[in-house]
């Protein structure tokens, strides 16, 4: 049942060149010093970190570990308790009318006769009271239409008027 090409698998252990597998003279230096400068990196990184995390030198200025606070997006409150509050009154026809006019586009709740309403005044939209003073103390501008609310106060109003217009009448 043998056939005349099979093998024997032998295993002799004395037959392995361990010679292939040592590491000698300028190979093992140079895997020292790689091991070296890796565990020395990784010390560095760790001590720097733990140097920034705990021992915050007050004496640095603290722009250079936080970054800058975001300027506040929103409107002051006391802009927001200045917009103008209306009573809503349904329109008789409501064939004709716009649906937007007659739900909040913030909770999209439908508004209901003799409710008070925010008027926004760069665009006229109306809204909820409670939803539209949420929406201002994170965003200055309509939730509708995006219209800015905030008044630049940085650049002063300049009023261009025309010129007078002259009348040249020759008789």
């Amino acid at each position: 049942m043998s056939s005349p090409d099979t093998r024997s698998l032998n295993w002799r252990y004395t037959e392995i060149d361990d010679r292939d597998l040592e590491i000698r003279g300028r190979t093992l230096f140079f895997i020292i010093v790689l091991f070296s400068i890796i565990i020395l990196v990784a010390v560095l990184f760790f001590y720097t970190r733990w140097i920034c995390r705990y021992h915050n030198d007050l004496s640095v200025p603290t722009a250079f570990h936080a970054p800058p606070r975001p300027a506040q997006q929103g409107l002051p409150p006391t802009a927001i308790k200045k917009l103008p509050i209306i009573l809503h009154q349904a329109p008789a026809d409501t064939d004709g009318g716009a649906w937007e006019d007659m739900e909040c586009s913030i909770c999209l709740g439908e508004f209901r006769d003799g409710e008070k309403l925010k008027v926004l005044p760069a665009c006229e939209h109306s809204f909820h009271c409670e939803c539209v003073d949420k929406w201002l103390t994170h965003h200055s501008s309509c939730p509708l239409c995006r219209a800015s609310l905030k008044v630049e106060s940085l650049f002063p109003k300049i009023l261009i008027q025309e010129p007078p217009i002259r009348i040249d009448i020759r008789l």
